[in-house]
């Protein structure tokens, strides 16, 4: 296996995100919010899919028409051998079932039941990720302010599959104008149009929730607004984590969110970098390699926070496209090769903010050391922002609960 320096990661990273003419995006993913961390534990302010997931079928059990309405979903996934469904596998079956079920019944479930999961999934993610940012520096503030402090010849753009406003909530502290595909004061309404033709200047940031948001409704004409009041509980919520009940119409925000992101990819010279993306979304996958297909000098770049053994469909889909790199802890893939970090026998190098060091054998501690990148945590990454801001660092503590 080769090995490669992660400190030319980090500069090229740099040199990327210091310039004021490549476009540039972020691609945040659910291992996002779980950086930011409240008193008194030091606990996720949001859980990543696996705890969202729990927490669902936890409190669902309480609710008394839900609660046997999801044993018979789950029974559904044992029988087909999913023996770990997420809270995503979850909507996405109960939505494919709705689509076939008509106004009758499918593998049990009436509609009007199937229905009733919708609502009380989507209620009770709607309750687990509607969080206030805290004031303190969080690695989105950060990211906000890295993003105000040059001017562009290209916006930034930022996707998300996250349905959490921890974004709104960074850019509007930092006073960071954005579009996110919706117009309006009241009741701002989804507008494909001017996403389409996008003429805003290049100092907005552009905000594409691929997944939708837990404030997107839908009303029973099919249109689709961004509420402003917690009074709009009568109409569907658009959380999408499939695409399977999305096809049926262009003007619905998923589609078109796809669109914004193929579209980044064609830029040439665009870079995307990912953070907190696990790649177990094949739909997305697809989307981002297509673009790095069509050109060969648009890059994208995946922070890992775990080790490569821990990321393997994100190396899986590296070692096919040269100008997809992923940097993980302890190695990655570079270049379409795999690699790992330095092994040094004795008198390791000072650790950096973003290059530590750890035992190759953790029963031998003051054995030979590796060196390893810890920029795939949100939050050292959002200090990476800061410094490139230049921004003096201030100190990441654990803030107090909101």
């Amino acid at each position: 296996m080769a090995v490669q320096d992660p400190s030319r990661q980090v500069g090229y990273l740099q040199q990327c995100l210091s310039s004021d003419k490549k476009p540039l995006a972020f691609f945040l993913g659910a291992g996002c919010p779980v950086s930011v961390r409240v008193a008194p534990n030091g606990t996720a302010l949001i859980p990543d899919v696996a705890g969202l997931t729990a927490l669902v079928e936890e409190q669902i059990k309480t609710d008394e028409e839900c609660a046997p309405l999801m044993d018979k979903l789950l029974s559904q996934f044992i029988a087909d051998a999913i023996l770990a469904p997420t809270v995503e596998d979850m909507l996405t079956h109960v939505r494919a079932l709705r689509a076939v079920a008509g106004n009758e019944t499918a593998r049990g479930l009436t509609s009007t039941e199937l229905d009733s999961l919708d609502v009380g999934i989507c209620t009770l993610i709607h309750d687990a990720v509607s969080k206030d940012l805290p004031d303190g520096p969080t690695p989105y503030h950060q990211l906000a302010t890295w993003i105000n402090a040059v001017r562009r010849d290209s916006p930034v753009e930022l996707f998300t599959t996250n349905y959490d406003l921890l974004a709104e909530q960074a850019l509007e502290s930092r006073c960071v104008p954005y579009f996110d595909g919706f117009a309006g004061a009241r009741r701002p309404f989804f507008d494909l149009r001017s996403m389409e033709e996008d003429a805003l200047p290049p100092r907005w940031a552009r905000l594409w929730k691929v997944h939708g948001s837990i404030n997107w409704y839908q009303n029973d004409d099919g249109a689709v607004y961004r509420a402003t009041t917690d009074d709009d509980a009568g109409d569907r919520r658009v959380i999408h984590p499939s695409y399977l009940k999305y096809q049926q119409s262009r003007r619905l925000p998923y589609l078109a969110m796809i669109d914004r992101l193929r579209a980044f990819m064609k830029c040439p010279g665009a870079t995307l970098l990912l953070c907190g993306y696990s790649f177990r979304d094949e739909h997305l996958n697809e989307v981002i390699l297509q673009g790095l297909e069509s050109s060969q000098t648009t890059a994208a770049i995946s922070l890992m926070f775990g080790t490569v053994g821990e990321c393997p469909e994100a190396v899986a889909l590296a070692q096919t496209r040269s100008n997809l790199s992923v940097l993980c802890r302890d190695g990655g893939v570079i270049g379409g090769q795999l690699c790992e970090w330095p092994v040094i026998e004795e008198n390791a190098p000072d650790a950096t903010e973003w290059i530590g060091w750890m035992p190759v054998d953790s029963a031998n501690p003051d054995g030979p050391q590796r060196a390893t990148l810890t920029l795939g945590d949100f939050a050292v990454l959002g200090r990476f922002l800061s410094e490139l801001a230049g921004v003096s660092a201030e100190p990441e503590l654990i803030a107090p609960a909101p």
